[in-house]
């Protein structure tokens, strides 16, 4: 294997998960919202066509599955593949590093 190609998937993969909204998309599908309006409630600031466009490149990627139930209304979810489960590891590893050197915004005065 060379340096290129290792170079070539690392950047495809941080670009893939690293794109605005896509590791709060991933994040919140791992703690349990599965529902388009689920994930828009729990991820501030996200708007719907942007929600709509990283759920698709996500899809599209392989990281998740969207699933059409067959219900009264039908309810449509978004599921983690394989693939996706595996960034778990990745992302947990994420968050504790944020935790420790993020720090939080300044709360703004009234």
């Amino acid at each position: 294997m060379s340096l290129t190609s290792v170079c070539v998937r690392f950047h495809t993969a941080l670009e893939l998960i690293g794109a605005r909204w896509s590791g709060a998309v991933i994040h919140m599908i791992f703690k349990g919202a599965h529902r388009y309006a689920d994930l828009k409630a729990a991820i501030p600031g996200i708007n719907d066509t942007m929600l709509a466009r990283r759920l698709r490149e996500l899809e599209d990627a392989g990281l998740i599955e969207r699933r059409v139930l067959a219900t009264s209304p039908v309810r449509v979810e978004y599921h983690l593949t394989e693939m996706g489960k595996e960034l778990r590891p990745v992302l947990d590893e994420l968050v504790t590093w944020a935790h420790k050197w993020i720090p939080l915004p300044e709360a703004k005065s009234a």
